[in-house]
């Protein structure tokens, strides 16, 4: 488990870089040609974002001859192709590219939590041996793609991911500075949230709207329109873990459809992230599950929508909310290009007094 280098110290009077902690697992999948794992997830991640291996070996910081190998030795090692080059369009991941890159970072997410708060927990000693005045923001937050890809660009932001249950307990707890969480679909809060929005040591913020909807195989091709639909013709479904803001809405639809969770076939399968959940529908290991369209469209799953719900931050009242005033200026504009996201309410959630 390497260990990311920290900043050299810097000379008495001049300005201290931040600090901090990054760990990362390495690991190989043996066989008969092995490749790195670690390896494959970076260079598949960045041609998914740039379209283009000019643009990957850009971001890895390689030449552009070493990115064409890497790709090369990892097709060799799969025996299948994970990219396509069209004339004029750059390059692009291909199904299978696609539902590889979501397996390694589901894989990644489940390791998250546990390597977040390690990080943390080294960054914090660090900083208050070296930076006692140090105003980084922690942060515990449910799964979301859009959220994710903010906090990446922010170096201010220490993010561990976690259900919405687990990261609100964590709030409670003290080990982290705010946490983000859903209840599903708009309205009024749902126990065990309600309470949430009464305490007055919490302030509660609405980052952001999205849709949620179920996530079929292409085609649909066993005809599923409800939840009803799923127990009824025997879909494999594919559940969120338990804590989750997807998974208690999704049990709030069975209430509400008179099917008891236990009746649909593999309930009890859990995936960490939305992409986990798209892959194994991609790749046609389950029939259908629970998530927000901008991962249903990238991995053209057929999508049925079942409402729009709020994304919220919840601080504790001592936390200064204008450091999160750029952080959420981000996700306002980041929202307005990503289909299936919207601006919150303008309201504040504050606690009732």
């Amino acid at each position: 488990m390497p260990v990311e280098a920290l900043p050299a110290a810097s000379p008495v009077g001049a300005e201290r870089e931040p600090y901090g902690v990054r760990l990362h697992v390495e690991g190989r999948c043996d066989g008969a040609s092995a490749f790195a794992l670690r390896g494959a997830h970076l260079l598949l991640d960045a041609l998914g974002r740039t379209g283009s291996l000019q643009g990957t070996a850009e971001a890895l910081a390689i030449s552009y001859r070493s990115a064409w190998g890497q790709l090369e030795a990892l097709e060799q090692a799969l025996g299948r192709p994970v990219v396509v080059k069209t004339k004029g369009h750059g390059t692009s991941l291909t199904p299978f590219g696609n539902a590889l890159l979501a397996l390694l970072q589901a894989s990644q997410t489940r390791l998250a939590a546990a390597l977040a708060a390690e990080e943390m927990a080294l960054t914090d000693g660090l900083r208050r041996l070296l930076e006692p005045a140090d105003a980084r923001l922690r942060l515990a937050a449910s799964h979301d793609p859009l959220m994710l890809e903010t906090v990446e660009a922010r170096r201010e932001i220490d993010l561990m991911v976690a259900g919405s249950l687990d990261a609100l307990a964590r709030l409670r707890g003290g080990s982290v500075d705010a946490a983000g969480f859903h209840y599903g679909s708009d309205g009024a809060p749902p126990p065990p949230f309600d309470a949430l929005f009464r305490d007055p040591d919490i302030r509660v913020v609405p980052l952001f709207r999205r849709e949620q909807g179920l996530m079929l195989a292409a085609g649909n091709p066993l005809g599923l329109t409800s939840v009803a639909d799923i127990a009824a013709r025997r879909a494999r479904f594919v559940n969120r873990q338990r804590g989750a803001g997807t998974r208690i809405w999704f049990e709030r639809l069975c209430a509400e459809a008179g099917v008891a969770p236990e009746m649909i076939d593999g309930h009890h399968t859990e995936e960490f992230t939305h992409q986990a959940v798209a892959a194994l529908i991609a790749t046609g290991a389950a029939d259908i599950g629970m998530g927000t369209r901008a991962v249903a469209e990238r991995f053209a799953l057929d999508y049925r929508p079942v409402g729009w719900e709020t994304y919220f931050l919840a601080l504790r009242a001592g936390v200064d909310g204008k450091r999160l005033d750029a952080f959420r200026a981000d996700l306002l504009d980041r929202a307005g290009r990503m289909p299936g996201y919207a601006p919150p309410e303008t309201r504040e959630h504050a606690a009732a007094s």
